[in-house]
């Protein structure tokens, strides 16, 4: 705990307010005062206290209203309720709304420190458990789930500390390469891991739906809106909203998502007053945003505001010493689902692995190891038990690579660059040309040169 506590005394009478503030002042507390219920909802918005006095009866907004409004802003509120007017009735209803305690006028000094202490050693033990979440957070095996490689741990590192703050987080890489998780790393290793992590793929939702879904809609506003919709910015208050495929967002909606950054507060579709939200935006994209504000598809004012921080996240054909890691990762939670003995891979089935370009990415590979384990129920997996379409060029051999021959290799990646293109044109030797960027003639003579 702080070595001073905050506390906010809420009472309708200067008197008791004055009393209670030297009895707790000398119990070294730091303590403000507010003199009805409005005006202490107001002060738990501007600052932050470890405990709330709060009357039941008071003028503009009593101590009922004041308990629902004041938690459904910040839920770890803790707030002990006094009242000359109690039974056990009143004191059930209060911790029904929210209430830790409650406290019946008058009291005796030594009653109301007492409770207070018991308060805050229930606070400690709160804050200690969420510590202690954090510190296991923090120490998840995240880097199984994706690379334990030197540029991906310099990547969990930089996750590390980026974690700490608010600064909006752009991830960038190719479909496959595991954003979400980096996003998901960077909110469970925060302060705020115990508030909601939400995720959206902007290109998954329609143009004139997305802004309704980010920032939420009155009844009425639109037709077919028959109730109010709170939106994922609300939604995700207190923690973290991932916003994938961020180059999909509708031009109209930008200038929208930069006033949510720049003032911190949505305004929902039919709404006339903003409401003010605490959220940490992460965003990520396959393409290039940088072009895209060249060519006028995304503000270069928001592609400022989103990218504060950029992490770049390799593709899986560059890191092949994550490749083991990962397909242990994958095997392990198959057969840990499935309720099957673990398999390993020899050696020569992750070379191949290993010298295979990865298209999808880590996304890819785990598909494969899902593919193995659905035909495979042996103690191992040979390069013989890849699916019949991943390229064989390289089995049962040394890697022309590791040879220090400029002809070997230079036939070597020919070979493998035209057994790719065919493999994502379908066979198409037409379409693989232009991939391939080279002529129809010329592809054909170096199918049959490689006997492809």
């Amino acid at each position: 705990m702080n070595s001073v506590e905050r506390l906010l005394i809420i009472d309708d009478e200067p008197a008791l307010r004055h009393l209670l503030r030297t009895i707790l002042e000398e119990e070294g507390y730091h303590v403000d005062e507010a003199e009805n219920g409005q005006q202490g909802l107001d002060l738990v918005k501007r600052q932050s206290f470890d405990l709330i006095l709060c009357d039941i009866r008071m003028p503009e907004l009593n101590g009922m209203a004041f308990i629902k409004k004041a938690l459904s802003y910040n839920p770890t509120l803790t707030i002990i309720m006094m009242s000359a007017y109690g039974s056990l009735e009143t004191a059930l209803d209060c911790m029904k709304q929210g209430a830790y305690d409650y406290i019946s006028k008058p009291f005796r000094p030594d009653e109301v420190i007492l409770t207070l202490k018991k308060a805050l050693e229930r606070l400690k033990l709160q804050r200690e458990n969420k510590q202690l979440r954090q510190a296991l957070h923090r120490n998840r095996p995240t880097s199984k789930t994706i690379g334990n490689s030197q540029v991906m741990r310099e990547i969990l590192d930089k996750v590390d500390t980026l974690a700490q703050v608010k600064s909006p987080v752009l991830i960038c890489g190719e479909t496959g390469t595991g954003k979400e998780l980096i996003a998901r790393a960077l909110h469970e290793n925060s302060p705020r891991n115990d508030k909601p992590f939400i995720a959206i793929n902007c290109s998954a939702i329609s143009a004139h739906l997305i802004e309704s879904e980010l920032f939420g809609h009155r009844k009425g506003a639109f037709t077919g809106a028959d109730k109010s919709h709170c939106g994922l910015f609300s939604a995700a208050n207190g923690g973290t909203l991932f916003l994938d495929e961020i180059g999909e967002l509708p031009l109209d909606v930008q200038p929208k998502l930069l006033r949510v950054l720049q003032e911190g507060e949505v305004r929902p579709v039919g709404e006339t007053k903003p409401t003010k939200i605490d959220v940490r935006i992460v965003t990520a994209t396959a393409c290039d945003l940088k072009q895209g504000v060249q060519d006028g598809s995304f503000r270069e004012d928001l592609y400022y505001r989103l990218a504060v921080v950029e992490i770049n996240l390799p593709a899986l054909r560059s890191r092949p010493d994550d490749i083991p890691v990962l397909c242990n990762h994958f095997l392990h939670l198959i057969a840990q689902r499935e309720q099957r003995p673990l398999p390993s891979l020899t050696p020569e089935a992750i070379t191949t692995l290993q010298h295979y370009q990865w298209s999808g990415n880590v996304r890819e590979l785990e598909n494969m190891m899902e593919k193995i384990m659905i035909f495979h129920h042996g103690e191992q997996i040979t390069s013989e038990h890849l699916p019949q379409e991943f390229p064989q060029t390289q089995l049962n051999q040394q890697s022309p690579y590791e040879s220090l021959s400029l002809k070997l290799s230079i036939a070597a990646l020919e070979k493998h660059h035209i057994t790719e293109a065919l493999n994502q044109t379908a066979g198409n030797r037409v379409q693989a040309a232009k991939v391939l960027e080279i002529s129809l003639r010329s592809l054909h003579y170096k199918i049959k040169e490689y006997g492809l």
